[in-house]
């Protein structure tokens, strides 16, 4: 089966592309033994695939048309009756609940049911609540300490403090009785430095949505003590900060943000007295609003896995607000979760927890899976996400995922990164090949200074050209100029027997182009047994560029945590002990491996010492090829 996509700014929908390129000859692919075996008292496996030995004929037939560039998912209103739809339009033009009904009694602030918060939070951050920290990537940060009110903070703590994300921790690590004056005691503080709207971090549209959610749904934690005042002060704070939300929330700084805060109008509209109007007014906002965060096959437009749970979550819990009180969601909601749940799945390894992309570190299984069932979607990993841009390929115990989409347009990036041609490989439980991660994580164990690094070409599994990113890092999470353009190619490729078939991957970018006039483009080639992925990156010249002069070219290749590493004699290859026992060997077609020093962000976001393989080389400007090799070793 053989499909091709070109996706990019400059990218023709519909458009399909078959530009190959040609492998060296088989006498140059099977001059890449594996070597070093004999060094661990191991038998060197055979080279028993050959690119070369599969006759074309062999290859599937036909050609998928591929699906539109990244494209906008279309949702409709929810369907209401005439009455409903002038309240919603009465209320959008600023006519509240007493304009629209001046003979109803005059209703105090109050909310009108309990909810099941659906998702438990960490219980060691609640319990670090308890003891004056707030807990954040490992890193824990005194209460007593956090200014509520003035210049930012790291990113992740402004979200977490502003947002009251950490009421669900809190909820989670002991009885209520028992969390109650800790949450008051934070809330009264936040209350006090923050008495009303202010252009600060805490009322950023994202932070606002979040917190009068997380507000809503852990009432009890923050309405159930025993000062009266202090309960009636949190209900008007609840009040008019929905307000303010309503009147705002149109000017968010991503739609991410939007959808936040469209979430939180909704959950008001029901949870809140007097709501009817407010909920008619969310839904319709929260609906078109996820239209322009989602594509087609189900990928925020940021191409951010965090985001992407941080989507699916909003949905969940709205979702159980409305059980709350008895009321069917849109239908469109579930819809929504049905669309964002396979990409997800998409990027996910063989130990359950998610891949290092777009500054994502590696959320434990844990987390995934009780967001996964607390969704009620039952379905497979999105394969082929032409669209969200990454490609996942699985081989029995081996799973590959490659970045195969230009990076997110400035105004949909969240900690965007330069990561194009990027891949991860791992085997059963354990990662053999990943990216470092942790650009979103800045701020706890990892420093601020570090993200921009983080977010770096060099800091995924791919090529790159005298150190420059293939698309340039901004600051604030955001991405310049570069990677416009990704052509992709799929094809599967049958073998004699079973397990010696393989999936074949080749993509282009064109972020060198303007600099140095060469396109990259990788082949990447897993054997359906898993036991194999063969690679070529080759540099070939583009445009009027001139062509004179040398470069340097570094393909790095970061490893997972816990490898053991035994260097060639040769200095072309390099053995892998993984933690599982198995044995791998990685080896290089010409130019010799380098082993350096590198990081992984971990579960908790905290930074992990693990080593590169660097294949670094002085090039001429007219183009050069790379191939390598990784095989497990019988």
């Amino acid at each position: 089966m053989t499909t091709a996509h070109r996706s990019g700014a400059g990218a023709d929908r519909g458009q399909v592309d078959h530009a190959g390129i040609d492998w060296p000859d088989a006498a140059t692919r099977r001059a890449i033994p594996l070597e070093g075996a004999s060094d661990m008292h191991v038998e060197q496996p055979a080279l028993s695939f050959d690119a070369d030995a599969i006759d074309p004929g062999m290859i599937e037939p036909g050609v998928i048309e591929p699906s539109r560039a990244l494209a906008l998912a279309d949702f409709s209103p929810p369907q209401v009756s005439t009455g409903e739809r002038l309240i919603r339009m009465a209320y959008r033009f600023g006519l509240g609940p007493r304009a629209l009904n001046p003979f109803g009694k005059r209703v105090a602030p109050r909310l009108t049911a309990t909810v099941a918060n659906p998702l438990p939070g960490d219980a060691a951050a609640g319990t670090a609540l308890r003891a004056g920290h707030f807990l954040l990537h490992g890193l824990k940060a005194p209460i007593a300490d956090i200014e509520f009110f003035g210049p930012r903070l790291a990113p992740p703590l402004e979200r977490l403090v502003h947002g009251f994300g950490w009421l669900s921790d809190l909820e989670a690590c002991a009885a209520r009785p028992q969390c109650t004056g800790v949450a008051e005691r934070i809330l009264g503080r936040w209350l006090t430095a923050n008495p009303r709207p202010d252009a600060t971090p805490a009322w950023d549209v994202g932070n606002v949505g979040h917190r009068v959610l997380n507000w809503l749904i852990h009432a009890p934690l923050i309405l159930s003590g025993q000062d009266r005042t202090f309960r009636n002060r949190a209900l008007r704070a609840m009040e008019t900060t929905v307000a303010w939300l309503d009147r705002n929330v149109g000017r968010a700084e991503d739609k991410l943000s939007e959808v936040a805060g469209w979430t939180a109008i909704s959950a008001a509209g029901l949870l809140l007295a007097d709501g009817r109007a407010r909920r008619l007014y969310g839904e319709a906002g929260l609906v078109h609003a996820l239209g322009d965060l989602v594509g087609d096959d189900g990928g925020v437009l940021s191409r951010n896995p965090r985001c992407q749970i941080e989507a699916i979550e909003l949905l969940v819990r709205l979702r159980a607000c409305y059980g709350a009180v008895r009321a069917e969601p849109p239908p469109q909601i579930d819809t929504i979760l049905a669309l964002l749940v396979p990409p997800l799945l998409a990027v996910l390894h063989g130990d359950g927890a998610l891949a290092a992309w777009q500054g994502a570190h590696a959320i434990p299984a844990a987390r995934i899976d009780g967001l996964i069932r607390a969704t009620g979607v039952r379905t497979r990993p999105l394969r082929d996400a032409r669209q969200w841009g990454y490609q996942r390929v699985a081989a029995r115990r081996s799973i590959l995922l490659f970045d195969a989409a230009p990076p997110p347009v400035a105004r949909h990036a969240r900690d965007g990164c330069a990561s194009t041609l990027a891949f991860e490989f791992s085997h059963g439980p354990d990662r053999i090949i990943v990216n470092c991660g942790g650009g979103a994580c800045a701020g706890g164990l990892i420093p601020v200074r570090l993200a921009q690094g983080l977010r770096a070409t060099a800091a995924h599994s791919t090529l790159t050209i005298d150190d420059f990113n293939s698309t340039a890092v901004l600051i604030n999470g955001k991405l310049g100029t570069g990677v416009s353009e990704v052509d992709i190619d799929r094809r599967m490729l049958n073998g004699d027997g079973p397990g010696s078939g393989a999936t074949r991957l080749e993509a282009s970018h064109n972020g060198y182009v303007s600099r140095y006039g060469l396109t990259h483009r990788r082949i990447l080639i897993a054997r359906d047994d898993g036991s194999e992925l063969r690679g070529e990156d080759c540099l070939v010249p583009t445009g009027r560029k001139g062509k004179r002069g040398m470069i340097g070219v570094a393909l790095r290749f970061h490893l997972g945590p816990h490898i053991e590493l035994a260097q060639g004699r040769d200095g072309l290859g390099v053995t892998l002990a993984l933690p599982d026992g198995s044995l791998w060997q990685f080896r290089s077609g010409r130019d010799p491996i380098a082993i350096e020093e590198s990081l992984w962000a971990d579960g908790q976001g905290r930074p992990v010492g693990t080593r590169q393989l660097v294949i670094a080389a002085k090039v001429p400007r007219s183009g050069e090829t790379f191939s390598w090799l990784l095989k497990k070793m019988r």
